[in-house]
């Protein structure tokens, strides 16, 4: 398939980690090109559970080079303490094989605070208190800490020292929390310093070296379409673009580079935190799913809310990223209910409407279009084929298929890398 983008077609929880470790076995190079350690990645490799933050998941097979791109935002805390739990299970982390961009901007102990402050102070967005926000807000202010600028460290207390001369001020002024003290903050990073500068590395070329040598890279980004930063339900949308375009931004090759999109599309619908969402069950269905998928944040521990599968949230993904195919996961859960709806359409003002509309809150207002379909009883976790899955499963997925307008080429029927399905040609 050449070089492969991996997006997650919903809010984000899609089941990327897991599909991102299947195909790395396929590739060369694994690159995460946005977002930062505000998602957490769940894999499952015989029987044992890798959470990743920020180092991706291709960091599980031997042998793949692993590259964090420029478009992350990476607490070098958080790095370190992933490289450092991966090292005590025997995964090699070597700056031979897990790179990091020098154009990557740091998270610093400073953004976490704001981040909080304002989530206490104002609320309502839900965010993961991460810092990943006011770290980019950093950066498109061009007042950001790169990576590479742990080379100079009077450049970083310069940096330091203008960054918490603002921030300092909204601490005691406006939120009233403890300021921080510039000395200690430059302190704190540089000690983490020698143990970062190693995997630094002009990225790009690690790429494209490595693709002119005929060696394949899988792009995996965080969070879920419907969470972009320009295109999401704003302004319940992380700080970053989700949406498969940007692999090539973040990770600095050109879009000509990579063949093949792969959306990730839950066989239900999840969200964390707040904003709109048609199709959410506050009922004993939507308790199923929870519990029985194990719906609760890997990187804040937060249920998630869970609701039927959107079609309308798919076509405007299927727009937005034109995806060459679809990994549907996830389906298991679904096992046990007798009847099963997707949400076809969305009524609005009056009118049918197959996307989501596109004024400031309309997704507020739209009164979901159900579909019908009847559900199975089967356990179809140990199902290795598509005909070994129940009629009814298969009827689902066509359906789903037909909504989307994407091929299912991966069906994922349990949490482990050996349960999915891989489809001929795929």
């Amino acid at each position: 398939m050449g070089n492969m983008t991996v997006i997650g077609a919903q809010w984000g929880d899609e089941g990327k980690g897991k599909i991102v470790d299947l195909l790395s076995g396929d590739v060369d190079m694994v690159v995460r090109f946005q977002g930062g350690n505000n998602a957490g990645h769940t894999v499952i490799v015989n029987g044992e559970r890798y959470v990743l933050h920020v180092i991706p998941s291709g960091i599980l097979h031997p042998g793949k080079v692993c590259v964090i791109g420029s478009g992350v935002v990476l607490d070098p805390r958080t790095f370190l303490e992933e490289v450092d739990a991966l090292a005590a299970k025997g995964i090699d982390v070597s700056p031979g094989r897990l790179k990091i961009s020098h154009r990557a901007h740091l998270i610093m102990p400073y953004h976490c605070a704001l981040d909080a402050a304002r989530e206490g102070a104002e609320g309502k967005i839900g965010t993961t208190g991460r810092g990943i926000g006011p770290c980019y807000e950093d950066k498109k202010a061009r007042i950001g800490i790169r990576a590479g600028d742990l080379a100079d460290p009077d450049l970083v207390r310069r940096k330091v020292t203008e960054a918490l001369r603002e921030k300092n001020v909204l601490f005691s002024a406006l939120y009233g929390v403890p300021t921080l003290d510039p000395g200690e903050a430059h302190a704190a990073l540089m000690a983490l310093a020698p143990r970062i500068l190693p995997y630094l590395a002009d990225v790009s070329s690690v790429i494209l070296d490595g693709t002119a040598r005929g060696r394949k890279a899988l792009f995996e980004g965080a969070q879920g379409v419907m969470l972009d930063i320009d295109h999401g339900t704003y302004p319940y949308v992380t700080s970053s673009n989700t949406i498969a375009d940007n692999a090539a931004v973040g990770a600095g090759v050109p879009s000509s580079s990579i063949d093949t999109r792969i959306a990730i599309v839950k066989a239900y619908t999840t969200r964390v935190g707040a904003g709109p969402f048609p199709t959410e069950l506050n009922d004993s269905v939507g308790m199923h799913l929870q519990q029985k998928g194990g719906e609760f944040g890997a990187t804040t521990g937060r249920a998630r809310r869970c609701g039927w599968l959107d079609a309308v949230v798919l076509r405007e993904t299927a727009r937005l990223c034109a995806p060459t195919t679809m990994a549907l996961t996830k389906l298991d859960v679904l096992g046990g209910l007798k009847e099963l709806q997707i949400c076809v359409g969305y009524e609005f003002q009056g009118q049918r409407t197959l996307y989501p509309p596109q004024g400031p809150n309309d997704l507020e207002h739209v009164t979901p279009l159900y579909e019908s379909l009847p559900g199975w009883d089967e356990d179809i976790s140990s199902c290795l084929t598509w005909d070994s899955l129940p009629a009814n499963t298969r009827s689902y997925i066509e359906r789903v298929e037909e909504l989307m307008g994407v091929r299912a080429g991966f069906i994922s029927v349990g949490p482990d890398r050996r349960q999915t399905i891989r489809r001929h040609g795929v």
